[in-house]
């Protein structure tokens, strides 16, 4: 019998959970806060589905992120049912479900993401670190850096500037605004001439990632594409 199979049962046993969302037992862990029926019913982006090629949205190429400074992102799904509650387990608990790790591993398979050489997550602004305690971008970014066997760079990119805004609710133009010149590469010769996997929760407007991305190709990155758990 799979041994995970069998850790799953005796965990399920001793610290029973239920599915975040519809309420049914969990029985095999490596799902995290939802159950297998409520992945099934979880928008996953296949490879043969058509998606814009730059920003990944599903459907023909949206024109309306040719402005934006990244190649191009992917995520492993929409923002919904077993992703969502994936990605607010993330805020609030640094951890990476087995299952979203290899959803992640699917995406970044195939092209472009597949020729990136460093690995690198959005960062959070050192006061808001203080109150989360941890980055959820950096949780995702050490679990798919240790899967592809490339550096997990925490270092070369900072966020200099923060907003007390909510950006809940704002358009596009709005979230570019609360984050225009709000990155800063530290180290750019640990970046030069590389192909940057820039890694986060949730892809929105893309307005942070291309924030980031703009700071990291001015400092020298050949490319930069993105990486996130969902796509609101």
């Amino acid at each position: 019998m799979n041994l995970t199979l069998i850790y799953d049962a005796v965990l399920t046993l001793a610290y029973p959970q239920v599915c975040a969302i519809c309420g049914r037992s969990v029985e095999q862990r490596r799902f995290g806060v939802a159950c297998e029926a409520c992945w099934r019913e979880t928008r996953i982006f296949t490879d043969d589905e058509e998606i814009c090629w730059k920003c990944g949205m599903p459907g023909p190429a949206c024109g309306r992120c040719v402005e934006l400074a990244f190649t191009a992102a992917r995520a492993v799904g929409l923002y919904e049912g077993a992703l969502r509650e994936s990605v607010l387990l993330l805020k609030r608990q640094p951890y990476v479900p087995s299952h979203v790790e290899s959803l992640l591993m699917e995406v970044v398979s195939r092209g472009p993401l597949s020729s990136c050489s460093r690995v690198i997550p959005v960062p959070l602004h050192p006061k808001k670190l203080r109150t989360r305690g941890f980055n959820q971008a950096s949780i995702v970014g050490e679990a798919v850096s240790k899967a592809l066997k490339l550096p997990l760079d925490e270092v070369s990119l900072v966020r200099v500037s923060t907003t007390e805004k909510y950006r809940a609710g704002m358009d596009a133009k709005g979230r570019r605004d609360t984050v225009a010149g709000a990155f800063r590469v530290t180290h750019p010769r640990l970046v030069a001439g590389e192909n940057i996997l820039l890694v986060d929760d949730v892809f929105t407007t893309g307005a942070t990632v291309s924030a980031c991305a703009e700071a990291l190709t001015t400092a020298g990155a050949k490319n930069v594409n993105v990486l996130t758990v969902a796509r609101a």
